[in-house]
């Protein structure tokens, strides 16, 4: 044979081999069915779920699949409460139990794994886990349920938890930790299950390490009166409350003095005008930077657009000494000067304005406002209630209601929160509760779900029903 053809046909089947090897080494795995959606389900627990008269402390609970545990310590929740916590753990399918504590006689204990068990390839979560067992001969199976709300907003804090004490004294709530305790699910909800019959106090505290009472600016909430546990399910709604706001700390700080620049201590100010133009729904408000010492209202003089003095408005400084308010009942569309003095007001170290200074500007037309009609389904007038329009949880307006209907001819346009204030003391603010010494609750409010979005020259027409 001719050797060059031998070398080729030799060459050609060792360049074949290669790719075949190549080609066995990159296998390409078939494409898979669905993604697993399907989270783990307990197939069986040692001692059995709902076990009774059991005295061991190992428990073993074993899954469909592979599990992992995640956030352990933030989720399980064991009723009743044990001193020590007990040590979780997993491996493949099983979850192990081991219980350091010694085990009360008939009583019914239930561990909670919130969602803290997940399969290991795709994630997805058991939700709802929970193992209950006995160490008498039978299961409690008696429930408490309700909803918790903020007693100041109507909103609801899914961060608090509603807790038990078998103590009724009132000092248990600060010294001891609960009995049990649950979550408040997303829309306020709670739910205790397995539980013993008796009698029970019941307190909303956030869910910290304590689970105690121990600082008046946490927040809370407590039942009137001792909770019966029977076979019959009892249900409540809880306000939470602030007794006292806590305090933030400001840190106060010095301007800034580049080099070469002058120290300008005049005074400067910054007037509320929207697009230079007044709203006719509320006052002139004037703001300073620094605190007045001096102010001379007589200083501040309104004209109109002819150099007419007005008579009929009154100028006020603020308790914090910063804001200046000029109330005057403005017109639609019209125009006016408002001339300040060089002297008007001044500093702690008799700093004054540059100069006198003259505003002109013009207040808004009807145009620029909607009408509102609010009509309220189900309103019980006999509480009090007061109508409070609300943007970024500020309270921009309080009218007490006097019936089911709300007109209001020009009103912002805007998008506002509302909610309904039942006002118990008439003062026209809303009160916290004290537990200690009167056992006052706090004072309701009531969110509306609805935001309502105004507009301009438009009748905003809405119905409500609480």
């Amino acid at each position: 044979m001719n050797r060059f053809l031998s070398f080729t046909i030799i060459g050609a089947c060792i360049l074949f081999q290669a790719m075949i090897m190549n080609s066995c080494a990159n296998i390409i795995p078939p494409g898979g069915g669905p993604r697993d959606s399907l989270p783990p389900r307990l197939i069986s627990a040692l001692p059995k779920d709902s076990a009774i008269n059991v005295t061991q402390k190992n428990i073993t609970l074993t899954f469909d699949e592979f599990v992992t545990l995640q956030g352990i310590q933030e989720n399980l929740i064991v009723s009743p409460t044990l001193k020590n916590i007990p040590l979780i753990d997993f491996k493949l399918r099983n979850v192990t139990i081991k219980i350091k504590d010694s085990l009360d006689p008939n009583t019914t204990y239930s561990f909670n794994f919130g969602e803290s068990v997940k399969d290991v390839n795709e994630g997805n979560t058991a939700k709802g886990i929970t193992y209950v067992f006995s160490t008498g001969n039978k299961i409690d199976y008696n429930k408490y349920t309700g909803r918790v709300f903020l007693a100041e907003t109507g909103k609801v804090d899914s961060t608090l938890i509603v807790v038990l004490h078998k103590n009724l004294e009132d000092t248990a709530i600060v010294k001891e930790r609960p009995r049990y305790y649950t979550r408040i699910k997303g829309n306020g909800s709670f739910e205790f299950t397995n539980l013993p019959q008796g009698d029970f106090s019941v307190f909303v505290v956030p869910n910290d390490f304590s689970k105690k009472y121990d600082d008046s600016t946490k927040l809370f909430a407590f039942r009137s009166r001792p909770l019966h546990i029977s076979s019959e399910p009892e249900s409540d709604t809880l306000y939470a409350y602030q007794e006292f706001k806590r305090k933030e700390k400001t840190v106060a700080t010095v301007p800034l003095k580049l080099p070469g620049t002058k120290d300008d201590k005049r005074l400067k100010y910054a007037v509320d005008f929207e697009n230079g133009q007044q709203d006719i729904l509320k006052s002139l408000q004037i703001s300073f930077v620094k605190k007045l010492a001096g102010f001379d209202s007589s200083k501040f003089i309104l004209y109109d657009t002819n150099f007419i003095k007005k008579s009929n408005y009154v100028v006020t400084i603020d308790t914090g000494r910063t804001k200046i308010t000029i109330q005057y009942p403005w017109k639609e569309d019209s125009y006016f000067r408002l001339l300040i003095a060089k002297d008007a007001v001044s500093d702690s170290g008799a700093n004054t304005l540059a100069k006198a200074d003259t505003l002109r500007f013009s207040t808004k037309k009807e145009s620029d406002y909607g009408s509102i009609r609010l009509r309220f389904n189900n309103l019980e007038i006999t509480k009090n209630p007061v109508l409070q329009f609300v943007v970024n949880d500020k309270i921009v307006e309080s009218t007490p209601l006097t019936s089911n209907v709300f007109i209001r001819k020009l009103y912002r346009p805007g998008t506002y929160d509302l909610r309904i204030l039942f006002d118990a003391n008439k003062n026209g603010i809303w009160d916290t509760g004290e537990f200690f010494v009167t056992k006052r609750q706090p004072e309701i409010v009531q969110m509306i779900s609805k935001p309502i979005n105004i507009k301009s020259n438009w009748d905003n027409e809405v119905t409500i029903t609480l």
